[in-house]
């Protein structure tokens, strides 16, 4: 008998040339991480991430206009993965920029010297702890925080998530959605662990960040084995093919289906899915924060669309229902929540949930608009975000610690008053206030509801919005008109990388909101040459 001979696979490199430059990059960062020289280690990381993420989005723009599968129908390239990708690339640099920054300046002087001791004024002051292995609060710690050491790991780890990240809304087939599910998430659980400060509460967000993702990875799996054997293949296209025929069972494809969505609503943080949310956003470092509440948000928005739009458009009538009723709780539920939090962090990370209801709003509404507006919202809601975590990590105490309790953020507006209107005219796109990016994504995606039939939805998401603009409006009048306390909080100022990150993120929401256009053009092509 002859051995039947398999065709050898045909890899277009051109097509994957941002997602193989970026892991190529992370597999070089473990290298330098090994062999480097200790002294020069954080300048040699800090370039091969930024050159590497620059080159990316280079090879992202180079590929307009393509609209082709590759890896043997894997990985499709067309709009809405090449719109997101860059998406994703562009948030990443500013948040390389928040990580890479260690350059605290020490405007606050007037500290006694037991202070700046207990927070290594010596050595360097980033968000990261000096020594993972060691310890919170043993000599080890303490000792690799006097001589100034640094966990570097944090650079290739992040270039590995985004890689991950890039292939998420990209997978034409549920196992490399798997495959790039795990890629995405097991660095996060790592890097969420590496808080220099308030260490314990760092890794007991790790811990639950872990375990919750393991079980939501087990979901997902559970659901790509029901449908592979519902459609007899893991490809998308063939399975919205299985699904038209009627080829099999119903209920494997249903339950599959439900299975499947399980592991997307908890990496986009949806009620009933989202109680990591806060307890991870609060105890990660506040660069991580940003990183994950911009870049995964919109990976994994990116990959419901490809299911919901590619694989499963001929079970809309049971899937839609399922998110009208998931979208009304993760709004209601945000909102109302973030109400009664007293830590900033917390109240952003709420703000986060109900903000993933209004996104999933644009999923449920369909067509090309749902697909065009809830684009749009990705990527104005990420630069946002990650804008508004960048000032939290600005403002500190005489200790040089982050002042996360609102109570201390009371006369922040009289102190610091830039650094306060940045973060009112963050909180103000959050709202949806008009001349801002929040409310032309908002108003995109809730036009696209009303068209979509889904009236209902959009004025549970109205109402959520005013329910959202209170806390929003409270932490403005809290700056501005409040009496500040005995010994207020300083607003830091940072080094360079910093201030570009929050600076480019500010002027990007300002211009998304004054002159939208260009950009939902782009947005409306990209649907266009999806469906």
């Amino acid at each position: 008998m002859n051995p039947t001979v398999l065709p050898a696979p045909s890899i277009e490199y051109s097509l994957l040339s941002p997602m193989l430059i970026v892991l190529g990059v992370a597999v070089t960062g473990v290298l330098v991480e090994a062999f480097w020289p200790r002294r020069t280690r954080y300048a040699a990381h800090l370039v091969l991430a930024f050159g590497g993420l620059v080159a990316a989005l280079v090879a992202v723009i180079a590929l307009a206009g393509t609209e082709q599968v590759a890896a043997v129908g894997s990985i499709a390239i067309d709009g809405p993965t090449l719109l997101l990708q860059g998406t994703i690339l562009s948030v990443s640099l500013l948040a390389v920029l928040l990580i890479a920054d260690r350059g605290i300046a020490r405007s606050v002087a007037a500290a006694s010297a037991e202070h700046r001791s207990a927070v290594g004024a010596v050595g360097p002051a980033d968000a990261f702890t000096p020594r993972a292995s060691a310890v919170p609060g043993s000599d080890a710690e303490k000792e690799a925080t006097r001589a100034g050491a640094a966990q570097t790991e944090v650079f290739p780890l992040t270039m590995f998530a985004v890689g991950g990240m890039l292939l998420f809304p990209a997978a034409n087939d549920l196992l490399a959605m798997f495959v790039a599910l795990e890629v995405l998430s097991l660095p996060l659980y790592l890097l969420c662990g590496l808080a220099r400060r308030r260490r314990l509460l760092s890794q007991e967000a790790a811990l639950k960040y872990f375990l919750l993702g393991a079980f939501s990875s087990a979901f997902f799996l559970f659901g790509v084995a029901l449908l592979y054997g519902y459609a007899g293949t893991v490809s998308l296209p063939g399975i919205a093919t299985a699904v038209d025929a009627q080829s099999g069972d119903e209920a494997f494809a249903q339950i599959g289906l439900a299975l499947l969505s399980v592991g997307l609503l908890f990496k986009v943080g949806a009620v009933p899915f989202h109680s990591w949310i806060p307890d991870v956003y609060q105890g990660a470092p506040t660069p991580i924060t940003a990183f994950m509440a911009s870049a995964t948000k919109i990976a994994a928005f990116g990959a419901m669309l490809r299911i919901f739009y590619v694989a499963v458009p001929g079970l809309h009538w049971d899937w839609r229902p399922v998110l009208w009723a998931v979208a009304i709780l993760t709004m209601v539920v945000g909102a109302v929540l973030a109400i009664t939090q007293t830590d900033v962090k917390r109240m952003l990370a709420y703000s986060s949930v109900a903000h993933a209801g209004f996104l999933l709003t644009g999923v449920v509404a369909g067509g090309e608009d749902g697909l065009s507006s809830t684009m749009f919202y990705l990527l104005a809601y990420g630069f946002s975000t990650l804008g508004a975590f960048a000032v939290v990590s600005l403002v500190r105490d005489h200790a040089g610690n982050e002042v996360t309790d609102l109570a201390g953020w009371a006369g922040l507006g009289r102190r610091s008053p830039l650094i306060a209107a940045v973060f009112a005219l963050f909180l103000l796109a959050f709202a949806g206030i008009p001349l801002t990016s929040g409310f032309v994504s908002k108003f995109a995606v809730f036009q696209a509801a009303a068209s979509g039939g889904a009236m209902p939805l959009v004025i549970v998401g109205v109402i959520s919005s005013a329910i959202a603009a209170f806390f929003y409006v409270r932490v403005i009048v809290l700056m501005y008109f409040a009496d500040p306390a005995d010994e207020p909080p300083v607003a830091v100022a940072t080094s360079a990388p910093s201030i570009a990150a929050i600076t480019v993120a500010g002027a990007v929401t300002v211009i998304l909101g004054i002159v939208p256009q260009p950009v939902l053009d782009l947005a409306e092509r990209a649907a266009a040459s999806l469906l």
